[in-house]
């Protein structure tokens, strides 16, 4: 009777697995269009309580419907790390850590109390935007994105460092041509001008008034323009070649799709179509 009891709850623990981590199946693409409607509602709810007339008068209703959305992902994540062999695997990766955020804001507003509790609810509650976060497991090009600013790090870095050497020389030239005098009082407030100038932003706190120091600011705007489109061409070089690489071995007779079957003992993800075990751990996909 206990083999046959491990043998029902094996079963239904695939089962659970199959409709929440897996997209390939009816069950599963229902959960995930049931899954983003409610996080969308949630972010509306976040979004309109914020507003002082609404937030006050319909505060209860907003109360309720914030407890119901968090029953139901509390309930999720129960379910995401009980049908999983090992759940360490699933509760310390991104999505899992994740998951958890957007689920214990209403619970820890039960131990804050005090004067300033008002406040620490009102900030705990706002940890519900990072549910927002959820969304991006159900965006396929999601990791071609990922891939491609992680691809482009030490690029990125690079250039951010030539943008920092830039401003420190350029900063230091304007505090020497303009002085206290137009508002450049030091050279950290006179780098602090050319980075926001360099970016374009130009808040007009401090401006120069000295030809040269114009004629500098003007160099410095144009030279801003550029930089803008450099780690933009960066990323879209990376994320092109990335497109490459993934189309490329589909014209290859021997090349098999990868699905989003998610193993239920390592949570590895990636499996070819067809694969009867999981190429992380070697766990059966098919029992």
């Amino acid at each position: 009777m206990a083999i046959n009891d491990r043998h029902i709850s094996s079963k239904w623990r695939r089962k659970i697995h199959e409709v929440i981590y897996e997209a390939d199946t009816p069950a599963g693409k229902f959960f995930d269009i049931i899954l983003l409607v409610v996080i969308i509602i949630s972010l509306i709810l976040v979004m309109v309580e914020s507003v002082p007339a609404y937030g006050t008068k319909y505060a209860d209703e907003f109360i309720i419907a914030e407890w119901i959305i968090t029953i139901f992902f509390t309930i999720e994540y129960i379910l995401r790390v009980i049908s999983i062999n090992k759940p360490t695997k699933y509760i310390f990766s991104f999505y899992g850590m994740i998951d958890l955020l957007s689920t214990i804001p209403l619970y820890l507003t039960f131990f804050f109390g005090g004067l300033n509790a008002l406040l620490a609810v009102r900030s705990l509650r706002l940890l519900r935007v990072f549910r927002i976060l959820k969304v991006t497991r159900y965006i396929g090009e999601a990791d071609k994105l990922s891939k491609a600013i992680r691809s482009s790090g030490p690029k990125i870095a690079v250039f951010l460092f030539a943008v920092l050497v830039v401003s420190i020389i350029m900063g230091t030239l304007m505090y020497l041509v303009e002085g206290p005098e137009s508002g450049f009082v030091s050279i950290p407030v006179s780098i602090y001008w050319c980075i926001v100038t360099l970016t374009t932003v130009g808040f007009g706190d401090i401006a120069p008034v000295t030809p040269l120091g114009q004629f500098l600011a003007t160099l410095i705007m144009i030279m801003g323009y550029g930089i803008i489109a450099v780690p933009t061409g960066i990323v879209s070089a990376e994320y092109s070649q990335s497109n490459k690489e993934n189309n490329a071995p589909q014209n290859d007779p021997e090349y098999r799709h990868v699905n989003t079957q998610n193993c239920q003992n390592c949570h590895s993800q990636k499996h070819q179509d067809g694969a009867a075990f999981c190429h992380q751990c070697g766990y059966s996909l098919d029992e």
